[in-house]
């Protein structure tokens, strides 16, 4: 039975400091760092054989997406399904603002992460329904090794897919910047073989 290889990649650092801040759909481009840490990426996967790399069309993904592909003459495939969670009214606030303006919202998110939705924003439950349509589609191709480039909330719901886990389960599956995560599948099975992989970025400041 042919195996499967698909590389799932979280796009690099977006220099966003310490301060933990909900950011879906607005579009801060790679950092410093995230470009170091595509670079690094590009460098990791120009001794695979890629045969296509597909990413979010939210520009942090492509913009990771388009510097691994440089190594293999690969124009990436952007897919809106893959854009990362929408936050709604709560998008490019920190967690502390949310929690001090909207204490039982964030609260009520906190006790049912997969179906609490922020005004105007979706749950990862939504998220879900748009996101595993097309990865599944994308691991039933004829290519034998892709490369996806999400983001956090993106990957995390593939990865709850891939091991058969609950999306309560969502946050316990850490996402660094620019991580690797890479899954087989062969026939309808499901394998993770490693779980955010990241190259040596600690010599990266993020200043």
């Amino acid at each position: 039975m042919a195996k499967k290889l698909i590389y799932l990649v979280r796009h690099g650092d977006i220099g966003l400091g310490r301060d933990k801040r909900y950011i879906g759909r607005s579009d801060p481009t790679l950092s410093a760092l995230g470009k170091k840490q595509a670079t690094l990426l590009k460098e990791q996967f120009s001794r695979v054989p890629l045969d296509n790399i597909y990413c979010s069309d939210i520009g942090r993904a492509q913009q990771t997406a388009g510097i691994i592909a440089s190594a293999h003459h690969i124009v990436p495939i952007a897919h809106v399904e893959l854009q990362e969670l929408n936050m709604g009214d709560w998008e490019g606030k920190t967690f502390s603002e949310i929690k001090a303006k909207y204490p039982k919202e964030f609260k009520a998110r906190g006790e049912d992460i997969a179906n609490y939705s922020p005004p105007l924003g979706e749950s990862f439950f939504d998220c879900y329904k748009r996101v595993i349509p097309v990865f599944e589609s994308l691991a039933k191709s004829d290519e034998t090794t892709i490369l996806i480039v999400g983001h956090a909330g993106v990957n995390r719901v593939i990865l709850c897919r891939v091991l058969g886990i609950s999306l309560e389960n969502v946050f316990r599956l850490e996402q660094s910047y620019g991580c690797i995560n890479l899954i087989c599948k062969e026939g309808s099975e499901y394998r993770l073989k490693y779980l955010n992989h990241t190259v040596n970025y600690n010599q990266y400041s993020m200043d």
